[in-house]
């Protein structure tokens, strides 16, 4: 296989995922009564880029080979816990979203322990976890309620020299601050190595313990990430169960859609973020076809099935399980 081939096949999902987010989003803008402007596509990226965090938190899991049940919890939480702290002068309120996203990696860094030294299976232990965060969350805020800085919130959902939104601009520095340098690093070839095999791995020396850790405690933190600007749009903090569930199921279905196999070792935060906005798009497209908001868990839940059987197929085709990983 030459290079080019190599570089392909390694970011087809990344790039069938932007196909599929540009169409979408295209025929959304074409639709929309306002057209392609500065404000429909900020409206749009600030709630992409919600999902997107939680998207990028589960990847970092995935990659392991496991799955994070709790992420949407964890964006709960730390989303009640900024509507308290996130308040009052800049310094008050540096130190609170400071502490909101110790608060994540904390619940990260607790996934991990129990999966990795606990020895439980990640999708058991993050159902309990996420099941603690939840009610933690809803001690923090058993009504919807608190504040955040406003100067701040309006700054960060805001636009940029008026045409970019600044959402979009967190997220790529997400992805340049925490995957590029976590992905290329020896953690981070070790968490790619145990989803891909783990004894092996183990046999080849490589600090698959470490590697996994600090996965599940980055994805702790930027889902962390994903709660702060929950609290920025809501200017408020909420222990809703249901929309935490809906998060969670939604990041399971934008990493699939963006080419991270559930079976781990393969994909990348990038595809991931392409997915959560091609997905988060379906719910404007039944917008702006004028259909009943009754129909949108249908239309969302059908391609969360496809999205989740896209692996299954292209699983099927492979006949050696080392190819799925070339």
């Amino acid at each position: 296989m030459k290079d080019w081939q190599y570089r392909l096949a390694e970011h087809r999902g990344t790039l069938i995922a932007l196909a599929i987010f540009i169409v979408m989003f295209a025929i959304y803008t074409a639709n929309h009564p306002a057209g392609f402007t500065a404000n429909v596509v900020q409206t749009a990226a600030n709630k992409g880029a919600l999902l997107a965090f939680v998207a990028i938190a589960q990847t970092l899991v995935v990659i392991t080979a496991g799955i994070d049940l709790s992420v949407g919890m964890i964006l709960l939480l730390t989303n009640c816990l900024a509507s308290w702290v996130v308040v009052g002068s800049p310094m008050e309120t540096a130190f609170g979203a400071v502490l909101v996203l110790l608060a994540g990696a904390a619940c990260g860094a607790l996934n991990g322990a129990i999966v990795i030294y606990g020895r439980l299976q990640p999708i058991v232990a993050t159902i309990a976890t996420g099941a603690v965060f939840y009610g933690v969350a809803l001690l923090l805020r058993p009504f919807p309620g608190g504040s955040v800085n406003e100067d701040l919130a309006d700054a960060l959902t805001g636009k940029i020299f008026g045409v970019v939104p600044a959402s979009l601009i967190v997220l790529l520095a997400v992805i340049l601050l925490v995957w590029i340098p976590f992905s290329h690093s020896v953690y981070g070839r070790a968490a790619y190595a145990a989803g891909s095999s783990e004894p092996a791995a183990y046999i080849s020396g490589m600090p698959i313990r470490r590697g996994k850790f600090l996965a599940y405690t980055l994805a702790g933190l930027v889902a962390a990430i994903g709660g702060l600007f929950l609290t920025f749009f809501s200017y408020t903090g909420e222990a809703a169960y249901a929309s935490g569930n809906a998060y969670t199921l939604f990041s399971i279905a934008a990493v699939v859609l963006g080419g991270v196999s559930l079976f781990g070792g393969k994909g990348s935060a990038v595809g991931a973020v392409f997915g959560a906005l091609a997905f988060r798009t379906i719910g404007d497209l039944l917008f702006v076809f004028d259909l009943d908001p009754l129909w949108q868990p249908l239309f969302q839940g059908l391609i969360l099935l496809a999205a989740v059987s896209l692996g299954a197929f292209a699983l099927f085709r492979v006949k050696n399980r080392l190819e799925w990983f070339l």
